[in-house]
């Protein structure tokens, strides 16, 4: 009988690994690492006691990677969104938890409209994560997302096939000329993390995730200056704008969109960690309610 290692030394092992290397949640990590490498699924993982030397060493050079801070969803090539599944790696950025809730909020505005079929635009679409989110759940809806990257829009290209999502590649200042007026919901995670705060950005993300998709001017908000105004052209009359940001824009942010002018109930979201993550703006047709800034409690 060949040998054998137990299920609990690798893990208890793998843990202590990535903890000290600075992962954040090692002990997820390591097990979903093992479901990998074994190919069992979670609840066969509970009930195996050992598997053999070559899942082991397998296993092992998983978590030798992960240790080295590529991210998760790199090895794994899965990243999950929502109720959807994407294929990534490198050359897009890996979809996050805290994006979620914004999109969540996107999929509640388009449901509100029932007399006519919504359309939404996502920009910076990256993985295509928001766009096959909202494909997924709000139905019906005609759906526009657009990439920068031609290496991020490849990996889209893949995650939105058979949505019905029309993705291109290009710039989103001049996205879309052709829907001036007649979108519901624009929604953009787009980059915001000011230069000189790249020394602060987790390993995995600066060292494994687009610089395009981070980094955004000295203080992080170029692109969502830029946002500002494709939205405006973009929305109609009493459309709905929702854009990511960092924690530390929380008032940034909702003042761009206050001081645009084309922008009424302009508030701030919090994530699911409960922190500031995101600004929702309607368009206003007249100077009635412009300007006014709200938050979450």
């Amino acid at each position: 009988m060949a040998a054998e290692i137990g299920v609990r030394t690798l893990l208890v092992d793998a843990r202590e690994r990535l903890s000290a290397a600075g992962v954040e949640s090692p002990d997820a990590d390591a097990r979903i690492l093992l479901e990998v490498a074994t190919g069992w699924s979670r609840s066969q993982l509970l009930i195996k006691n050992s598997v053999g030397v070559d899942v082991a060493a397998r296993f092992q050079e998983l978590i030798n990677r992960r240790a080295g801070r590529e991210p998760l969803q790199h090895i794994t090539g899965v990243a999950h969104f929502r109720y959807v599944s994407l294929q990534v790696g490198p050359g897009v950025f890996v979809p996050r938890p805290e994006t979620e809730v914004m999109a969540g909020w996107a999929v509640d505005r388009l449901r509100e409209i029932t007399d006519r079929t919504p359309v939404a635009v996502d920009l910076c679409s990256g993985s295509g994560a928001i766009a096959k989110a909202l494909a997924d759940e709000a139905p019906g809806t005609r759906l526009y997302a657009i990439e920068l990257s031609e290496d991020a829009a490849g990996w889209a290209a893949q995650n939105l096939e058979g949505t019905g999502v029309e993705l291109r590649v290009g710039d989103m200042a001049t996205a879309f000329p052709e829907l001036d007026g007649q979108v519901d919901v624009v929604v953009c995670n787009p980059p915001y993390i000011p230069l000189v705060a790249w020394e602060s950005v987790q390993a995995e993300a600066r060292d494994h995730d687009p610089q395009v998709a981070l980094f955004s001017g000295d203080d992080g908000l170029d692109a969502i200056r830029v946002l500002t105004r494709v939205a405006a052209r973009l929305l109609r009359l009493g459309g709905w704008v929702a854009v990511e940001h960092a924690e530390v824009q929380a008032e940034s942010v909702p003042a761009l969109f206050a001081g645009h002018g084309s922008y009424e109930q302009v508030r701030d979201h919090r994530d699911l960690a409960g922190r500031p993550r995101f600004t929702t703006a309607r368009k206003v047709g007249t100077a009635v309610g412009r300007g006014r800034i709200g938050a979450d409690d």
